[in-house]
């Protein structure tokens, strides 16, 4: 089990993981000592706070085919798909949010996340603004900010979101004007 591998990686205490998954820190102990064996719920929560494939948390070992097994789970009522297997670094998902999901829970965290909505209408509240975006918008905040996001009730959304640890920020570069 890297349990305490991706825990600490992610430089999070159990007190912190057991508060955002709420699986209790007893439990989240004896997983990681494996004195207890994990149930799917179990990783599928553990997976969305650490930002990591499932994979990574069990130690699958790899096939030798390039292609990512894009593995939907469902986390908060929602279907993710991860799209990136590193467990450190920018994480990538896909998120499919149902129209069910449309009472704000904020959260904070550290990091920082940039979202691009693939299709249907989202809603995003950061802080004390509520937002809706469309196919084609995007946007990016620090998760310190307590934030959420999730459907307007119409139509189901897709999105893809990026997430960095505290220090990693994406640069948007583009080519200086020809001429």
């Amino acid at each position: 089990m890297r349990l305490k591998r991706v825990r600490r990686l992610r430089r999070m205490t159990l007190t912190a993981v057991a508060q955002s998954t709420g699986i209790s820190k007893s439990t989240l102990s004896r997983l990681e000592n494996g004195q207890r064996r994990p149930t799917l719920e179990l990783l599928l929560a553990l997976s969305q706070v650490y930002r990591v494939p499932l994979d990574d948390l069990v130690g699958a070992p790899e096939v030798g085919d390039p292609r990512i097994r894009l593995k939907p789970g469902q986390v908060k009522g929602r279907t993710v798909i991860p799209l990136t297997r590193q467990p450190d670094g920018m994480q990538a998902w896909k998120i499919v949010i149902p129209t069910t999901k449309v009472t704000p829970e904020p959260r904070a965290h550290d990091g920082y996340e940039w979202i691009y909505v693939l299709s249907g209408r989202m809603r995003l509240v950061l802080g004390d603004q509520d937002w809706v975006l469309g196919a084609g918008e995007v946007a990016e905040f620090d998760t310190r900010v307590p934030h959420w996001f999730g459907s307007t009730g119409q139509e189901p959304a897709e999105i893809l979101s990026i997430f960095g640890r505290p220090g990693e920020r994406m640069s948007v570069r583009t080519k200086p004007p020809q001429g």
